[in-house]
């Protein structure tokens, strides 16, 4: 069993070699392609708001999952489940994204490695869109988002630290900033999406279909990777993740 103080050394030594430099790069790739994209009012548009919009849907079409068209077997279209994974439509949604991934994904890469980490995130994130893709087939709506890969790594991040504590806002607790447990937190989000999918059949919408593929599928990797005689056992310890705070 790995004990506080190891799991707070290996912290402590990934802070100090300049912490997770994964979750990192994927912050700043987020970030960075989000602010030189249409969508983040940064970069001149000529034509006035129909010129705009016109760029916005081309900017989506391009770089994110259409599920109509991701079975035509073209080299470009089984692509866009991975570039979709770094397009995001709105500040508030990559904002919303990055936080999570902040927060929960600096422990995982530590507990993972830097490689293992990266080809989690990418792979979940893929079957991710690729389930929402499958469960509507015939919609032409375009899919962008980190969430199902960011998922994976909430479900990751469950098994290998059900005692952490984390720094949580609730809307329905006046939004005051409280410590919870990670797993009450993470089950909390996962039924909440679970929910919302279950109540968005009419047609395609937020893909919280791929929300809850993603924790699912982040979840049983940790379990099948890291059990006890496989790759190790989880971290029970409570340790804390500081980095910043979640908001379901």
């Amino acid at each position: 069993m790995i004990d506080r103080r190891a799991a707070a050394g290996r912290l402590l030594r990934a802070a100090t070699s300049g912490g997770p430099p994964v979750t990192y790069a994927l912050i700043a790739l987020c970030c960075a392609v989000f602010v030189i994209s249409p969508l983040s009012g940064l970069v001149p548009v000529r034509g006035g708001a129909d010129a705009l919009l016109a760029a916005q849907a081309g900017y989506f079409e391009r770089w994110g999952v259409i599920p109509s068209e991701l079975w035509d077997g073209s080299a470009h279209a089984l692509l866009t489940p991975f570039t979709a994974l770094f397009v995001h439509g709105s500040w508030l949604h990559l904002l919303g994204n990055v936080l999570f991934l902040y927060v929960f994904g600096a422990m995982a890469e530590e507990r993972m490695g830097h490689t293992e980490f990266a080809l989690f995130y990418l792979g979940c994130g893929y079957l991710a869109l690729l389930a929402y893709a499958a469960a509507h087939a015939t919609s032409d709506q375009t899919l962008v988002g980190a969430s199902g890969a960011i998922s994976a790594v909430l479900g990751a991040f469950l098994y290998l630290f059900p005692r952490a504590r984390v720094t949580s806002v609730f809307p329905f607790l006046l939004f005051l900033p409280l410590r919870f447990p990670a797993w009450v937190v993470l089950i909390f989000w996962f039924v909440l999406q679970w929910l919302a999918a279950e109540g968005a059949g009419s047609g395609p919408g937020v893909a919280y279909l791929a929300h809850v593929v993603g924790f699912a599928t982040g979840f049983c990797y940790a379990w099948g990777r890291y059990r006890r005689g496989t790759g190790g056992p989880r971290v029970k310890s409570s340790a804390t993740a500081t980095e910043g705070e979640t908001q379901p």
